[in-house]
């Protein structure tokens, strides 16, 4: 069988670095798994540009190799800015090599490269679900993104944003150490929700994930019963969290224990709009590890709109 046409994305700052210089040796495990061409990132955006300069080239297999700020800078490049897809048969591939790693953990997706290549090489492809968000930017603009794991706005926001601005040097305890110092300082916010054109829902947010993944934050399975295929987005509210409630329950969290919890409610839906409610309030975003703006926002389900090479 003639292996699929595949271009790797190599985000070489990835783990501070340490992909970049590492890179040789792993290219060589990945080319006697599967051929394939190769191509650098430079600066942030870089991912999205090159995947869709390889689609457009005629690429049939684009694979990530990098954490999850490349998986989601890739995913949107199987789309135009309009969120159409560039070439539907086409297909995704990741080799782990991040800070988090959580949309991996969802689809069960080995860490060890030589693993991770032979998921590759067997080319099992299951048709996924992606999400798309309609944000508006630091700057006032609209933008209309790709999600492919989690979108959440709240204090997760501030988090992501501490942790792009760190060397991320420390790994997952990255994320513990923004986390404590972004909960120690945030206000809960009240915003308004509405699910697939219901009436408004006001309520007073810690964080919201709007997951298609179950895995965010560095391992924390925030969305226990999210299916990345189900066509349907799994809404998970932290309410009036004060900094002792995090700290009490944020092994919940991670083990995907703390939805019964009273501060939390659960929704699923295909359609969410959310907007502050307190005039000039900023209620930041966090998209797949990446600060990209704020509320108001609008956020859908795509069915089905993209191929994952899968275990």
């Amino acid at each position: 069988m003639v292996a699929p046409r595949t271009v790797v994305i190599v985000n070489p700052n990835s783990q501070g670095g340490r992909l970049g210089r590492v890179w040789r040796d792993l290219a060589d495990t990945l080319g006697r798994a599967f051929p394939f061409d190769e191509v650098m990132t430079e600066a942030p955006g870089d991912a999205t540009r090159l995947a869709r300069e390889a689609l457009r080239g005629g690429a049939e297999r684009i694979v990530a190799i990098g954490g999850d700020g490349t998986v989601s800078e890739v995913v949107n490049g199987f789309f135009d800015d309009t969120g159409t897809a560039i070439a539907p048969d086409a297909s995704f591939a990741l080799i782990p090599f991040g800070t988090g790693g959580d949309f991996r953990r969802t689809l069960e997706i080995p860490t060890e490269t030589k693993a991770a290549a032979a998921v590759i090489a067997a080319n099992k492809r299951r048709r996924i679900d992606v999400g798309r968000l309609e944000l508006t930017t630091h700057a006032n603009v609209g933008r209309t993104v790709m999600f492919a794991n989690i979108a959440s706005f709240g204090v997760s926001g501030v988090v992501d944003r501490m942790v792009n601005e760190s060397s991320k040097r420390l790994g997952r305890l990255s994320f513990a150490v923004a986390a404590l110092r972004a909960t120690w300082s945030y206000k809960n916010q009240r915003v308004q929700l509405r699910f697939d054109g219901s009436a408004p829902v006001e309520a007073t947010i810690n964080t919201v994930a709007v997951a298609n993944g179950r895995y965010f934050g560095g391992a924390m399975m925030i969305a226990p019963h999210a299916e990345i295929d189900d066509g349907l987005l799994d809404v998970i509210a932290l309410g009036d969290f004060t900094f002792g409630d995090v700290l009490a329950n944020s092994r919940r969290v991670f083990k995907g224990t703390h939805l019964a919890m009273e501060k939390v409610t659960t929704r699923r839906a295909r359609v969410i709009h959310a907007e502050p409610i307190e005039p000039g309030a900023v209620v930041e975003l966090d998209i797949d590890g990446e600060p990209l703006g704020k509320l108001p926002a609008r956020f859908e389900i795509v069915p089905g709109a993209l191929w994952m090479v899968v275990p």
